[in-house]
């Protein structure tokens, strides 16, 4: 994520949109990116980060630059992203589609194109059988590379809650792979 200048979140937060459009620029990418990881839906991160974009504009003169804009866009995608998660895993027909679809991977002729994609859907698979909790966790910190001090910031709890969901998350993961043959 790009820097954004005091100068031009002042301006936002005052009404500009071109500094609005600034900032959506700066940080679209992020934002549908971390979206995607956590929902694991193109569709979902997508409407998630319309939303997200909604919220900061809406709430964007309420930042009190106490923390980074950058943590505090963290705070908004990540809790935008659980509770879009929460609401469709409630859809079970969706879940065995999904997981009829990474069952027949392993039929798949195996070349570089396709072992990519499959390993893309053998993360998403993965991710999908954490709760939002700990799949936000594990994004952050294996796929966003952010420290366990930032990832309690932006999720506002502490940090040996931080520590725990990540420590569950990775036994069961591990679990999981050691099950399907995937870790030796």
């Amino acid at each position: 994520m790009q820097d954004i200048s005091d100068k031009i979140l002042v301006q936002a937060a005052a009404g500009d949109m071109d500094s609005f459009h600034e900032i959506y620029k700066a940080t679209s990418g992020f934002v549908y990116n971390v979206a995607h990881r956590i929902t694991n839906s193109r569709e979902d991160a997508e409407d998630v980060t319309q939303e997200v974009f909604l919220k900061i504009h809406k709430n964007l003169n309420n930042f009190q630059f106490r923390s980074s804009f950058k943590t505090w866009v963290y705070r908004i995608t990540v809790n935008t992203a659980i509770n879009a998660t929460k609401k469709t895993s409630k859809d079970l027909n969706r879940r065995v589609d999904f997981d009829k679809a990474i069952q027949s991977l392993g039929d798949a002729p195996k070349e570089s194109g396709v072992d990519k994609e499959a390993n893309e859907l053998k993360v998403k698979a993965l991710l999908d059988k954490l709760n939002p909790d700990q799949r936000a966790c594990v994004v952050l910190r294996e796929i966003e590379g952010l420290s366990y001090e930032e990832i309690a910031k932006s999720l506002k709890i502490n940090l040996n809650t931080v520590r725990s969901r990540l420590k569950r998350a990775r036994a069961m993961l591990m679990n999981i792979g050691q099950k399907r043959g995937d870790l030796k």
